[in-house]
């Protein structure tokens, strides 16, 4: 995983920040492959309840992290109760790398 000790902590306040505690991330696609060089960071967010407003609470974290970071691509989905899923949910969810 092409991630330094500094991103995850980063990565992991900030969601902890908007969703509290017991949200579980995953980093997949490129930054997975130890290999590859480059690349957006793309990353699964997992709650166990609703998330009233998706989209805001996306650009909340998105704004913790390029805080600490700088300014990077990050892309983010979340994975809700209420939300619908897509095929990118399940290729994170098989391949990503628990944060």
């Amino acid at each position: 995983m092409r991630l330094t000790g500094r991103e995850v902590t980063a990565i992991k306040k900030a969601t902890k920040d908007v969703l509290g505690e017991g949200a579980q991330l995953r980093v997949f696609g490129s930054r997975t492959n130890d290999l590859a060089k480059g690349g957006d960071i793309d990353l699964m967010i997992t709650v166990g309840e609703a998330v009233s407003n998706p989209a805001w609470a996306i650009a909340r974290i998105q704004a913790k992290i390029i805080e600490q970071l700088g300014d990077q691509k990050i892309d983010i989905v979340l994975n809700a109760p209420n939300l619908e899923k897509s095929m990118i949910h399940h290729v994170a969810q098989e391949q990503g790398i628990v944060l």
